[in-house]
């Protein structure tokens, strides 16, 4: 049985992630912060919503959540 919000979050993140894709980044932004309102222990939500940010020309914010991700698992090796 998965976690309550699991399918929620993976959801949120396909919608995100299309968004990023098409180039409507305040959209996608916007999913990708509901997902970390869900689980804000996962480094992959934190990377996309920083490379979202950095796409918006937002680069401390983006910073702050590349940080962030590296905070919670210093391995990460999706965090540049």
């Amino acid at each position: 049985m998965t976690k309550p919000g699991v399918e929620q979050i993976k959801e949120l993140v396909l919608k995100g992630k299309s968004f990023l894709e098409s180039g409507n980044l305040e959209e996608a932004l916007g999913y990708f912060e509901q997902a970390l309102l869900l689980n804000q222990s996962d480094p992959e939500l934190w990377n996309f919503k920083a490379v979202t940010l950095r796409s918006l020309g937002r680069y401390e914010e983006a910073l702050e959540c590349f940080n962030k991700s590296l905070e919670i698992d210093p391995r990460d090796k999706y965090a540049s």
